[in-house]
């Protein structure tokens, strides 16, 4: 497990600063300026770090940790956090699929990727799951705190590295769909004939005996044709 700087001077904390009690239910509405933080990493060390150095800070609350993605969601519905910070590699269900199912059930939660991992595919996945901001576990503890705060005022943080990448593997894909997209707006010179005779209202019989090709062989031209063109229907 990769080493994170501010595990230590958290836990150095510990004692100075003893976890709040979990508020559950109605509580959130009495305490709305405080961010209720739901934990989700299969490594309890690296949650007593993070958990600690909350505590040490103003205005955060973490009433839960979960060691996979099960319990997470199982938890989520339970306390209903405000955000959780979620690890995207864990046992029984990964954080992809646990932010997937959060986010499917209670959309009002935030949830920040919190991870080793850094890659581009990650990166694109998580975004595609619900995931509010995506970090990584080697960030400063200041960058943790505003990003909580961010997130939860409605911001999609990510770091710049990963911003920078994102970007990146956005132009990349528009490079490679451009071409795809292009070629697929195409159709023979078969497939035109057949266009032209479906615009004057023939029927799939008179197109086949007028061109003298079988009447399925018109299907499946019309077929390819409503695919290239995004059309549903010959109408």
């Amino acid at each position: 497990m990769p080493a994170w700087p501010f595990i230590s001077r958290a836990l150095a904390r510990e004692g100075d600063a003893p976890a709040r009690p979990a508020r559950i239910g109605w509580g959130r509405y009495q305490h709305m300026s405080t961010i209720r933080v739901l934990l989700a990493d299969d490594h309890a060390l690296f949650r007593r770090g993070v958990a600690s150095l909350l505590a040490a800070e103003s205005g955060f609350d973490v009433v839960g940790e979960a060691a996979d993605g099960q319990q997470a969601l199982e938890m989520a519905r339970e306390l209903m956090p405000d955000v959780i910070l979620m690890d995207i590699s864990m046992p029984v269900m990964d954080g992809l699929e646990a932010t997937r199912r959060i986010k499917a059930e209670m959309p009002c939660v935030r949830i920040v990727m919190f991870t080793v991992s850094d890659g581009e595919h990650s990166l694109f996945e998580s975004i595609q799951c619900g995931a509010s901001g995506y970090l990584p576990k080697n960030v400063e503890p200041r960058v943790l705190c505003s990003t909580l705060r961010g997130v939860v005022q409605g911001e999609a943080p990510v770091s710049r590295a990963m911003a920078a990448r994102l970007l990146q593997g956005f132009a990349r894909r528009a490079r490679h769909a451009a071409p795809a997209a292009a070629h697929a707006g195409e159709l023979s010179v078969r497939e035109k004939e057949i266009l032209e005779q479906v615009s004057g209202g023939m029927s799939h019989e008179e197109i086949a005996a007028t061109l003298a090709i079988a009447e399925n062989t018109v299907k499946n031209h019309l077929k390819h044709i409503l695919e290239n063109l995004h059309l549903e229907t010959r109408v």
